[in-house]
This record gives C-alpha cells, structure tokens and sequence, in this order.
C-alpha cells in the first residue's frame, strides 16, 4: 500500500527517510498528535538522553497507531522537533530500529523550546491504515 519514492534529480536522503511517499486513498487517515517521551505514567524517559528519549517516543507513536488499529509500517509521514539538531545522526539510528521500508516521509527541525525543558525531540506522524 505504501510506496517509497526516489528521483535521481534529488539528493539522496542523509538519514532514515524517503523524498517522498506513495499510498492509495482508500482507507483511514489518523493523524497522531506530536508525541513525546512521555511514558504512560507521565514521567519523562530519558531525560538528558537523546537516545531513550527518541525510543520513547516511537513508541508512543506504535502505541497510537495501534490504538487505531493500525501499526508503525502505516505511518507515511513524521514531522521531528529536535532541541538540538546534532542529534541528528543519533535520532535517525534509533529510527532504524523502528521504521521499516518502505520509510516514511520526514521534516525534521530544531526549536527553541518544547513544553517541558526535559524533552529533547517531539514527532508527529500522519498514519494511512489499509481499509479491511
């Protein structure tokens, strides 16, 4: 259902993600709220650590994406908010671990602030679950 596409007239991508991505109209959106590394308990994972933060967060977003009965590989976009974008290399090695090809599309910026000074990184994904 989803598609990862390449052009040879863009850079290749220096990290874990697509240029773009393909995906049939037909079946639910579910568009996942920024998720952070907040575990369901409302303590924060990982503070000071890139790392755990950023595997607490992807699995926050499998947690939503199941809860709509859907999964990781169903998401086709992430948007990153990163207080420090020399995290780059670590966030996206991290990632690997979660987002199979075909991977998602991705944005990822740094900011400033975030709601609470422990977080170090914020994704919000758009997820295309297969009607069935």
């Amino acid at each position: 259902m989803k598609q990862q596409i390449t052009s040879d007239k863009l850079a290749k991508p220096n990290g874990h993600f697509s240029q773009a991505t393909t995906v049939e109209a037909k079946g639910k959106l579910v568009f996942i709220s920024g998720m952070t590394a907040r575990r369901a308990d409302g303590s924060i994972a990982g503070v000071g650590d890139i790392d755990a933060q950023t595997r607490q967060v992807c699995e926050n977003l499998k947690a939503a994406a199941e809860a709509a009965g859907g999964s990781l590989d169903d998401i086709v976009r992430v948007d990153v908010y990163v207080r420090n974008i020399e995290h780059f290399a670590a966030i996206h090695k991290v990632r690997q671990e979660y987002f199979k090809a075909p991977v998602p599309a991705s944005t990822m910026v740094e900011v400033a602030k975030m709601v609470s000074p422990d977080y170090l990184i914020e994704i919000s994904a758009i997820a295309v679950l297969p009607n069935g």
